[in-house]
């Protein structure tokens, strides 16, 4: 999906940025005018509302919904779609949920994290430096010892 992909158009699905019902997923239902749409999102919680279109993020999903649908046929396009599905498996969602996670760690979490790491690194370190050693010469890390002698 390039740049110019994602159009303001009646059934773009948007993440919303900031406000009362930030972090939701919801549709735009009508363009109100070049600042503000109507947007409605029955299975995310964000109820019908005009919305400043800075708040709003487009993203690469689109409903096939005609102008001003109610609800219900939003809705439904929306099941129809599987769209919660459809986002919860996307990248953007995924970060987003990773960083709630990890705004919700507690010190001891932290820590385990942390430790984990330094567990993998040593692991990915030793196998590294097997691997190098093993290798050919030009992958080998030079002496410094020899190294500084040429010079």
């Amino acid at each position: 999906m390039g740049k110019l992909d994602k159009f303001v158009q009646v059934g773009r699905v948007a993440f919303i940025a900031n406000g009362a019902d930030s972090g939701k997923v919801c549709a735009i239902a009508e363009i109100v005018d070049q600042n503000r749409v109507l947007i409605d999102g029955p299975c995310t919680g964000v109820r019908r509302q005009v919305c400043d279109m800075k708040r709003l993020h487009l993203t690469g999903f689109h409903l096939p919904l005609p102008h001003s649908s109610r609800t219900a046929v939003v809705r439904r396009k929306w099941l129809a779609a599987k769209l919660d599905e459809r986002w919860t498996g996307t990248s953007w969602a995924k970060k987003l949920e990773a960083r709630r996670l990890r705004a919700s760690m507690t010190d001891f979490d932290r820590f385990k994290c942390a430790r984990a790491k330094q567990i993998r690194n040593r692991i990915v370190s030793v196998a590294m430096g097997s691997l190098r050693k093993t290798s050919s010469p030009k992958l080998r890390k030079p002496n410094k010892k020899r190294h500084l002698r040429k010079a």
